[in-house]
C-alpha cells in the first residue's frame, strides 16, 4: 500500500508563506535549507522558493499560484469558516457539497497569499 508523503507548492515569499501555512492553516514549519517545508501530521508541503534550487524538476515546474489543495477540516463547516474569517481569509466559493477521499462533505474553498487554490472539506458538515 502506498500513502501520500508529500507534495510541492511554489512561494514567492518566505515569511508571508510561513505566517500563512502555520496561522491558518496549522501546519508545523521545518526549516529546510533557505525555506521551509509546511508539515501536517504524517504528510508535508515541501516548497520551492527564493534562493532553493530543487533537483529534480517537474518537467512544467509548478509555478506560484499553480496548485490546488484540499485539507480535511476536523470540525462544522461553519466553524472552519469563522476561522478563515478570523484570520482575514476570504472564501471564493462555499459552502458547498463536494465530494473528498472519505466521501461526502461540505467544502470551502479560499487561496494562500501566492494564489494556490485551497479547500477545507469538512465531513462533519
Amino acid at each position: 500500500m502506498v500513502t501520500l508523503d508529500h507534495v510541492v507548492i511554489h512561494v514567492t515569499d518566505w515569511d508571508r508563506s510561513t505566517a500563512f501555512y502555520r496561522d491558518v492553516m496549522g501546519a508545523e514549519v521545518v526549516p529546510r535549507g533557505a525555506g521551509v517545508a509546511f508539515r501536517f501530521g504524517t504528510q508535508q508541503l515541501n516548497c520551492h522558493g527564493p534562493g532553493v534550487e530543487a533537483e529534480p524538476l517537474a518537467r512544467l515546474p509548478v509555478p506560484p499560484g499553480g496548485t490546488d489543495l484540499c485539507f480535511v477540516w476536523d470540525g462544522t463547516v461553519d466553524a472552519a469558516q469563522a476561522h478563515l474569517n478570523a484570520h482575514g481569509v476570504k472564501v471564493e466559493l462555499g459552502p458547498v457539497p463536494r465530494n473528498g477521499a472519505r466521501g461526502p462533505g461540505t467544502s470551502l474553498y479560499f487561496r494562500d497569499p501566492d494564489g494556490t487554490l485551497l479547500e477545507f472539506i469538512c465531513y462533519d458538515a
